[in-house]
């Protein structure tokens, strides 16, 4: 089981596998590597920057809901 951090302000570490297209992950390393950062770093920073965009991406429940409707 993971270990969570229960510390206020701490943060929640768990490990997680995460699968990339080859090119992509190759694109994530140079990235890293120019920042000296780590790949982790790097897909969190990410996610921080993109999540509002991703969240703006409709479910498949609501494309076909739309559909069905039509």
């Amino acid at each position: 089981m993971a270990e969570k951090d229960d510390k206020p302000g701490g943060s929640d570490k768990r490990k997680q596998s995460l699968y990339f297209p080859e090119a992509m992950l190759e694109e994530i390393k140079e990235e890293a590597a120019r920042l000296d950062r780590s790949l982790s770093w790097v897909v969190q920073r990410a996610w921080k920057v993109a999540r509002l965009d991703i969240k703006r991406i409709p479910s498949v429940n609501d494309l076909e809901d739309e559909e069905s409707s039509g």
